[in-house]
């Protein structure tokens, strides 16, 4: 997959089949217009073409009030190794800036779509608008369609309500740490990646040695307190894993997100780890003693053990 941060370096692409969205997640609901790109690309000879924006444009449109309340599934990192899994051929990260948002609908298609990527097909969802003030949508895409040669294809609102998540829905199953049902929604694991160093001392003098995963965002949704099972990913290794992530909810805000591997595989220390969280094993409880928190991860961990083998 190739990656593009505008769209003045962007090589040339062969028969772009094209299509735009935030893709927080890359959820069920995304791979249907995922899919859909990739069997339009392959009838025409074409190659598959997503555009997206960073940061989310709630967050530059609405900064004091919707965007500073919003927390994405994915990190930048995360939401570009899903992509690529995916099979896509072109990402475009587009800096989301007042002044972009005030393009219009008409300037988007002719400017972007047309002169720069060439597009030959572009593809939207059911009720699809973009451009200034949302003020375009799929009916002015056809009729710029039919005058400028390309092609317009909506996905039908029954394809869409088959597979209909939500972001918003994955967010609130994360929050309340249901993994479950976030898992369900999003049709692989929610995920967590970053530079792994040597975990605090309280977890090694107890015998739980690991390593602490860095949150590259802010913006990162990560889940509440607790001990989960999950599985660690590192350069040349793969590990059963319990984590335990504690958020101190003060000044300043921090989380602590610490893993435990249940397999030996030599130090990944400075590796950028990936989490994949299959279930919340217990909640955040309050362990007095060294002794009581060894006692506690002693069961957390045959639990992670029995569920994961």
């Amino acid at each position: 997959m190739k990656i593009f941060y505008d769209f003045d370096h962007v090589d040339e692409i062969r028969n772009a089949v094209v299509t735009t969205g935030s893709f927080d997640g890359v959820h069920i609901g995304h791979k249907v217009i995922l899919q859909r790109l990739k069997k339009h690309a392959t009838e025409i000879g074409g190659e598959t073409v997503v555009i997206t924006f960073h940061p989310h444009p709630r967050k530059v449109l609405y900064p004091d009030t919707a965007g500073k309340e919003l927390f994405l599934i994915n990190s930048q990192r995360e939401k570009i190794h899903l992509l690529q899994k995916s099979g896509l051929d072109n990402l475009i990260i587009v800096e989301f800036t007042l002044d972009f948002s005030r393009m219009t609908s008409i300037d988007f298609v002719k400017n972007i779509l047309l002169n720069k990527l060439h597009a030959k097909v572009i593809i939207v969802g059911f009720n699809h608008h973009f451009g200034y003030n949302r003020e375009g949508d799929s009916m002015e895409l056809r009729n710029l369609g039919s005058k400028n040669g390309f092609e317009v294809v909506e996905i039908p609102e029954q394809d869409i309500q088959n597979e209909s998540v939500s972001s918003a829905k994955i967010r609130k199953a994360i929050q309340d740490g249901d993994i479950q049902k976030a898992n369900a929604y999003l049709d692989h694991q929610y995920i967590m990646m970053g530079l792994l160093h040597k975990s605090s001392a309280t977890l090694e003098e107890i015998g739980f040695p690991g390593y602490t995963l860095s949150v590259e965002e802010d913006s990162k949704l990560v889940p509440p307190n607790g001990v989960y099972a999950v599985t660690v990913i590192g350069d040349d290794s793969i590990s059963r894993a319990m984590c335990f992530i504690r958020k101190n909810e003060g000044a300043p805000l921090e989380t602590l997100v610490e893993v435990h591997l249940l397999e030996n595989y030599g130090s990944i220390e400075g590796q950028t780890g990936t989490l994949l969280f299959h279930k919340r094993i217990r909640g955040e409880r309050i362990l007095t003693t060294p002794g009581d928190l060894k006692r506690q991860l002693t069961i957390d961990r045959n639990k992670v053990d029995e569920l994961l083998f």
